[in-house]
């Protein structure tokens, strides 16, 4: 159990740290692998996320990739939907959680599955005009 606990880790710390939502990984791999209840799930990926993305915050800082003049307007917002998601998380059952989380990451893979068929035809024409 805990060799999962750390593959949940390592690889939530990876995907959150290069900013593309390690949650995706460690919330399957604690509902799947590990029997956690998926509030329960998301409550850990919550608390983990926290030093993961001060650390990843302080680099991109450090890099000069953080925009702050925008980020405060986007910061209010997710601090009201997050506190309005999660007294909606805790009204509603945990099946339908699971399955709400699922067609999130499904409907995820579909639009990054679009988007990367767009880039590959947009560097395809762009090879066929240098030729």
């Amino acid at each position: 159990m805990i060799v999962w606990e750390i593959v949940a880790g390592v690889l939530g710390g990876i995907i959150g740290g290069m900013g593309m939502g390690g949650g995706t990984l460690t919330i399957p791999i604690l509902t799947i692998f590990l029997s956690y209840e998926q509030l329960a799930a998301q409550g850990v990926n919550l608390i983990a996320f926290l030093p993961m993305s001060l650390i990843a915050l302080g680099i991109h800082i450090k890099n000069h990739l953080v925009a702050f003049k925008q980020t405060w307007l986007l910061a209010v917002i997710g601090c009201v939907f997050s506190l309005g998601g999660a007294i909606l998380a805790n009204h509603i059952s945990n099946d339908i959680l699971k399955k709400c989380f699922a067609i999130f990451l499904i409907a995820l893979a579909v639009w990054q599955l679009i988007e990367m068929i767009k880039e590959v035809k947009k560097h395809h024409s762009e090879a066929k005009k240098e030729e």
